[in-house]
């Protein structure tokens, strides 16, 4: 799967789904998608990633208390 860096907006293949739909962790192992040599896994912290179409990304992968009624 593609996300995009709302900093730079390069895309960023997320490496491990589970750790990106978890919300207890604020980062995921990604790398980014440019150029023609694939580029060193790096870590990138959810807050900086929206899917390709500008869309954030769900409250129920980044907000452990997404759940609870008081937020």
């Amino acid at each position: 799967m593609y996300l995009r860096d709302k900093q730079n907006g390069d895309l960023v293949e997320v490496l491990d789904m589970t750790v990106m739909v978890d919300p207890c962790r604020d980062e995921l192992p990604g790398r980014y998608h440019a150029g023609e040599e694939l580029q060193e896994p790096t870590s990138f912290s959810k807050s900086t990633l929206v899917f390709p179409s500008g869309e954030t990304l769900p409250r129920c992968w980044v907000d452990p208390k997404y759940k609870d009624p008081t937020n």
